[in-house]
């Protein structure tokens, strides 16, 4: 079922109403960054917009500082549109968090006098941490999503895509334990944990030609000796996995963990490998939500979606294993940038930019009430 044209009409011109908001909204979070769950700025601009227009908010919630949820309508159709508005160490929004956050806020103001009408219950679910803290597989763990019929956000990206694809990936902390010692005096007595980290790190290159095509490991070195006249006992790494499905992180996990225990094992270190934050599972793209989305934004002039294969890890995965959902990414750069780079920063404040946030906004609208009125027979 499609939502009236009357209703599509109202619906596209709140978000025109609100524009001047919106963007003021994307530009005030991308001048002020706020890493993952240091979001209080941006969580509160966002809560208060919501307050404003007859929201009820929450905030904080379910046990995250920087988490908000708002709900308006009674319907028995509930739809949560997923906001984010975390930023990168050292690059600010080179995600584009602040065209998402903006986005589901647009979407959220233009549902909220027709929810009732659509048979629609609203909720807006502020996530925070979404680059590194998983803070979306959090809310859902603490009930956030419970009760919800369907969940959708927007992305921005140098390509447009509909159906969305991610990989799993799951995160890995290692700290090696050695013997500190002099490099010349003693060094018999060392137990060198900057070696271990060594041999790790060759095992794990050879371990790469081993792998299916789709797995990654990749990883930074955080701390290995402080002086070279000093035999170091403690060294740290940070690590990720990726794989193409949930199912095949606990199958690479194994072998990569395998290769940090060779590195202790060859020097004498004890190791210690750690779990920072929950696994970010691969998104699933519900097939009805999608062609609802297909139909709106192709409506609204979008670019012709490309298929493509997982290129990008998000914590709506999660969310998408346990609730129909749908990511569509949106062009902001026609490819000539990618998300994590600086020149990504500034095009995340373009008019390109501009233009994903009210079609972003549009399209979830009429998504949600298109699913409402399919839901509902209407």
């Amino acid at each position: 079922m499609s939502t009236p044209t009357d209703v599509r009409t109202a619906l596209r011109a709140r978000v025109e109403a609100h524009r001047g908001e919106l963007l003021t909204l994307s530009r005030r979070i991308h001048a002020h960054p706020e890493t993952a769950f240091e979001e209080h700025r941006a969580a509160a601009w966002c809560a208060d917009l919501l307050r404003t227009h007859g929201y009820t908010v929450t905030a904080p919630a379910h046990g995250l500082e920087t988490a908000f949820t708002a709900s308006t309508g009674s319907g028995p159709v509930t739809v949560a549109v997923v906001c984010e508005y975390d930023a990168l160490p050292g690059l600010g929004h080179a995600c584009g968090h602040n065209l998402i956050a903006a986005a589901g806020l647009g979407a959220a103001l233009a549902l909220g006098p027709d929810a009732d009408r659509l048979g629609l219950t609203v909720r807006v679910i502020g996530a925070p941490a979404e680059e590194r803290g998983a803070g979306k597989a959090l809310l859902l763990d603490a009930g956030a999503f419970a009760g919800v019929d369907a969940a959708m956000m927007v992305h921005p990206c140098p390509v447009e895509v509909a159906d969305f694809r991610s990989f799993a990936l799951g995160t890995l902390s290692v700290r090696y334990t050695g013997r500190a010692a002099h490099p010349s005096l003693n060094p018999h007595e060392g137990r060198n944990a900057a070696d271990a980290l060594t041999v790790a790190q060759v095992a794990l290159g050879l371990l790469r030609q081993q792998l299916p095509p789709q797995w990654r490991v990749h990883g930074i070195t955080t701390a290995a000796g402080t002086a070279p006249n000093l035999i170091p006992d403690t060294a740290t790494a940070e690590y990720e996995i990726r794989a193409s499905a949930a199912e095949d992180l606990t199958a690479l996990r194994e072998r990569v963990e395998a290769c940090f225990r060779a590195g202790a094992l060859a020097t004498g270190c004890e190791v210690s490998l750690t779990r920072p934050e929950p696994d970010y599972l691969d998104f699933r793209g519900d097939p009805g939500l999608l062609a609802l989305w297909r139909a709106n934004a192709a409506a609204l002039g979008r670019p012709e979606p490309v298929e493509s294969g997982p290129f990008a890890c998000t914590d709506m995965g999660n969310v998408s294993h346990a609730v129909p959902a749908i990511h569509p990414v949106l062009d902001i750069t026609g490819g000539a940038c990618a998300p994590h780079e600086p020149a990504f920063a500034e095009a995340a404040v373009s008019p390109e930019a501009d233009r994903a946030v009210l079609d972003g906004a549009v399209a979830m609208a009429w998504t949600a009430a298109d699913f409402a009125a399919a839901r509902l027979g209407g």
